[in-house]
Parts: structure tokens; sequence; C-alpha cells
């Protein structure tokens, strides 16, 4: 599969992975309390509300 057919996960070994916005602040809400504070700080300085 070539990376221009379409989406590649973790599993598929590509350099590139693509992780849509939405599911990447999920999985940084989660588990907030798990992040280095860099980590959390991260969105906040992107202006995004999280």
């Amino acid at each position: 599969m070539k990376a221009e057919d379409g989406p590649t996960s973790r599993q598929s070994g590509a350099d590139d992975v693509v992780v849509k916005l939405g599911t990447w602040l999920d999985n940084v809400r989660k588990r907030a309390a798990e992040l280095p504070e860099q980590r959390r700080t991260d969105p906040d300085a992107l202006g995004i509300r999280w």
C-alpha cells in the first residue's frame, strides 16, 4: 500500500502516522494527568480549548 492510498497505522511500520486532530485531542484529554507538563500546555499554546 502506498502512502497516497490513505492513512497508515502504527502497525504498518510507516514512518509517518496520520492521526486526526479530534482523535489526538481525545487521547490527550484521557491521558492529561499522566502527561508531562509540556505536553499538557501544548494545546493551550496553540489556542485549542480542551
